[in-house]
């Protein structure tokens, strides 16, 4: 549907801690058209490990009669700073050096990946986007966006996430840099660095992405009588060696870093005035067995940010159910845009703060 776009900026980009990094570059991917008054643009903000090729890792979302139409929306999704998929990261060359920068590249956090993401607003000439949307660290940058810039975005859309990284989120995240560590290749500077680690580092994240319930029912055994080679061991063994075939350990632990400084309260006088500073038409969206970010993260998220609705998905999947559940994100997110445009012709709707809504038993 699209081709791998890339824009590099000629300008020093100042980090949020100081730093400052010079030739920056963001790959991106857009999809569809600009309507005559540029008033259709849909940005998605992508997931960990994802690329800003949305239509392929959200299937189901994006494309000709789907909730994202390319024949109806101007669609970007640009890969996040750090990564491995276009965008500079630890496997880009530092201008400095000449060589990649591997473990010695800078930190960064998610207002450095939402102020390079306005670089490119800027240079895509888009001054109003009618939705953002994201999950998990994606939403991370949807609320932030829409914090910095509130008067950018008609409707900001948050999936399973929460106004700052949790004490459960960052021990997730430490056990996973604990596994990259303990992998002694870790720290070559090579191609292939730390494959065992990362390996071990998703294995341990999937169980964070998941629940007790899903993996129950997908992983059980037939066979009482077995003593090894269970479903559940070779299933962690393939999702890591999955990841290790398309990703690299040290933007893996880059990104771990970048969630845990999570915060939209940080330098803002707190969570609650930072929320307050939100303009967009607001769906907060919770999953039921999401042990990741729990509903009550999101439940608090609506309750702050003004004029806020909030809607759950009933999923087995965990926090991983925004990603597999997708016609329940499509109902929840066309209802939302129905209510909201009853909102605003000013006509009597009863307040969209419901969950369970898309159950379908």
């Amino acid at each position: 549907m699209s081709e791998l776009k890339n824009f590099k900026s000629d300008k020093p980009f100042v980090l949020e801690s100081g730093k400052v990094m010079n030739g920056l570059e963001i790959a991106f991917h857009t999809y569809g058209h600009f309507d005559p008054d540029r008033n259709n643009v849909i940005w998605i903000c992508h997931a960990f490990t994802a690329n800003s090729d949305a239509a392929d890792w959200w299937p189901g979302m994006i494309g000709k009669g789907w909730l994202f139409d390319p024949e109806k929306h101007f669609i970007v999704c640009a890969n996040i700073l750090g990564s491995c998929y276009g965008s500079t990261g630890p496997l880009s060359l530092n201008p400095e050096t000449g060589r990649p920068w591997y473990l010695g590249f800078p930190e960064l956090t998610v207002r450095d990946l939402v102020t390079a993401h306005e670089l490119l607003r800027s240079h895509l000439g888009i001054s109003r986007i009618h939705t953002i949307v994201g999950g998990s660290i994606g939403a991370h940058q949807a609320m932030e966006w829409a914090i910095m810039q509130p008067a950018l975005f008609d409707h900001l859309i948050i999936i399973a996430a929460g106004a700052c990284y949790t004490p459960w989120g960052i021990a997730i995240n430490e056990s996973q840099r604990l596994a990259l560590q303990a992998d002694p290749t870790f720290y070559n500077e090579s191609a292939d660095a730390g494959h065992a680690g990362l390996m071990a580092a998703r294995s341990i994240a999937l169980i964070s992405y998941r629940n007790f319930l899903i993996y129950n029912k997908t992983q059980a055994e037939d066979d009482p009588e077995k003593t090894k080679g269970f479903r559940a061991s070779s299933y962690q063994r393939y999702q890591g060696e999955k990841l290790v075939k398309r990703f690299h350990a040290h933007p893996y632990y880059i990104l771990l870093n970048i969630l845990d400084s999570h915060n939209v309260g940080r330098g803002r006088g707190g969570i609650e005035k930072a929320l307050a500073r939100i303009k967009a038409r607001t769906l907060v969206v919770g999953i039921t067995s999401d042990y990741l970010f729990a509903t009550h993260e999101q439940i608090s998220l609506a309750g702050q940010i003004p004029g806020a609705v909030y809607r759950e998905i009933d999923s087995l999947y965990g926090h991983d159910g925004f990603l597999v559940e997708v016609e329940k994100v499509t109902q929840t997110v066309t209802d939302f845009y129905a209510y909201d445009k009853m909102q605003t012709a000013n006509l009597q709707s009863t307040p969209l703060i419901m969950t369970n809504s898309t159950r379908t038993d």
